[in-house]
């Protein structure tokens, strides 16, 4: 499912650049806000990206990238298990406490 946002892939993309800085701006708001009043787009510095930030950004691009349909996340998982234990040794985990980890690990990094 994350593969198939165009923000997040658009921020990898550039979060793998150090020293890019994005404009973020969101088309709900911006409807929203037209009414009320002007949501400026937010303005960030990016610095040089961490190790779990570089393997989601790998692993996106081999998904949209790869021919055979096939990909596997060891590396991201490899770099989830280092920011959470509590995922190594391949225990049966519930997907929305992997996906907590992900994001807050990237977010951390940021």
């Amino acid at each position: 499912n994350l593969s198939q946002t165009p923000v997040l892939r658009e921020l990898l993309k550039e979060a793998k650049i150090p020293g890019t800085t994005i404009k973020i701006e969101s088309p709900e708001l911006c409807m929203l806000c037209c009414f009320s009043f002007k949501q400026e787009p937010q303005l960030i510095k990016l610095d040089r990206p961490g190790p779990l930030t570089l393997a989601m950004h790998q692993f996106v691009t081999e998904m949209q990238e790869t021919k055979n349909g096939v990909v596997t996340p060891k590396e991201l998982f490899a770099q989830v298990c280092k920011k959470a234990i509590r995922f190594k040794g391949y225990q049966q985990q519930d997907s929305h406490e992997l996906l907590r980890y992900l994001l807050d690990g990237m977010r951390a990094e940021e």
